[in-house]
C-alpha cells in the first residue's frame, strides 16, 4: 500500500497521478508492471492483472467506473470474508493486459472524481482516491495449475486542511470535516500499530480500523502481512508552516 498524505495543494495528486508529460507514481508503477510481465511470461507462467478504482466522500464509498449518475446515494457497503478479508461489495473491476488499457481505466475514474475550489486549490479533491491493482499468478506445471494472488493499494488522501484557511462554508466545510475526520483516525490507528508493534500497547487493544472508511478499507494493507509506504507532502510556503509541521509529525 502507498498513500500521500499532506495539505490542500502540496502536491498529492500531482505526485500520485502527475499531469501531462510529468507522470506520477500510478502510471510509472503500472508501466513497469507491465514490463516486468512481459519479461518474466512463458507457457508455464502467466499473469492475469485487473484494476478498481474508488472514492471515498463523506464517508460514502463510490465506484469511480461507474457514471455518478448510476451510483447508489448511500454508496457502496464494505463487507469482510474470510476468504477475502475486507472487500468492498458491488465495486467493479476491470482486466487490463498492457500499460495503455490500465492508464485508460485511471483517466476514466481520475475524470469522475469529486472535486471543489477552495481558497487554497481551485480543484481540491474533496474524497479520498484508492486505485487497486490486483494481480493473479499462474503457474502451470503438466495438469497442475497454482494460483497466487496479490495487489497493490495506491491511495491519493484528500487534503488535510483547517476550515479558516480554505475559506470553507456550506458543502466544502461539511466535506472538510469528513476529510478531518478520516484522517485522525488513519493517524490513530497507525500509532496503534506503532504501539503494539513495539510493545507499548495495553494487553488486548483494538486497532480502531472500524472508526472511519477508509481505515476499514485498507485494513488488509496496513494490519496485515503487507508493507505500508506513505509519501508526506509539503508546501515550500512558509505561510503553511504548521500545516507542514503536522504533516512531518
Amino acid at each position: 500500500c502507498l498513500f500521500a498524505y499532506g495539505q490542500t495543494g502540496s502536491g498529492k495528486s500531482y505526485s500520485m497521478v502527475g499531469y501531462g508529460p510529468n507522470r506520477g507514481i500510478v502510471p510509472i508503477a503500472c508501466e513497469e508492471i507491465f514490463r516486468r510481465i512481459e519479461e518474466t511470461s512463458s507457457d508455464a507462467l502467466k499473469f492475469e492483472v485487473s484494476v478498481s478504482m474508488l472514492e471515498i466522500y463523506n464517508e460514502h464509498v463510490q465506484d469511480l467506473l461507474v457514471h455518478p449518475r448510476q451510483r447508489p446515494k448511500k454508496g457502496l457497503e464494505i463487507r469482510e470474508s474470510k476468504q477475502l478479508g475486507v472487500f468492498v461489495q458491488g465495486l467493479s473491476t476491470r482486466p487490463v493486459d498492457s500499460f495503455e488499457s490500465i492508464e485508460a481505466v485511471v483517466a476514466e475514474g481520475t475524470s469522475n472524481r469529486t472535486v471543489g475550489a477552495t481558497l487554497m486549490n481551485a480543484t481540491s479533491s474533496r474524497a479520498h482516491t484508492v486505485i487497486s491493482i490486483e494481480f493473479r499468478q499462474i503457474s502451470i506445471m503438466g495438469e497442475k495449475k497454482g494460483v497466487r494472488m496479490s495487489k497493490i493499494n495506491l491511495v491519493d488522501l484528500a487534503g488535510s486542511e483547517k476550515a479558516g484557511q480554505t475559506g470553507a462554508s456550506g458543502d466544502r466545510l461539511k466535506e472538510g470535516c469528513a476529510i478531518n475526520k478520516s484522517l485522525s483516525a488513519l493517524g490513530n490507528v497507525i500509532s496503534s500499530l506503532a504501539d503494539k508493534a513495539t510493545g507499548k500497547a495495553r494487553p488486548g487493544a483494538v486497532v480502531p480500523y472500524r472508526d472511519s472508511k477508509l481505515t476499514r478499507l485498507l485494513q488488509n494493507a496496513l494490519g496485515g502481512s503487507s508493507k505500508t509506504v506513505m509519501i508526506c507532502a509539503i508546501s515550500p510556503a512558509s505561510a503553511n508552516y504548521e500545516e507542514s509541521l503536522s504533516t512531518l509529525r
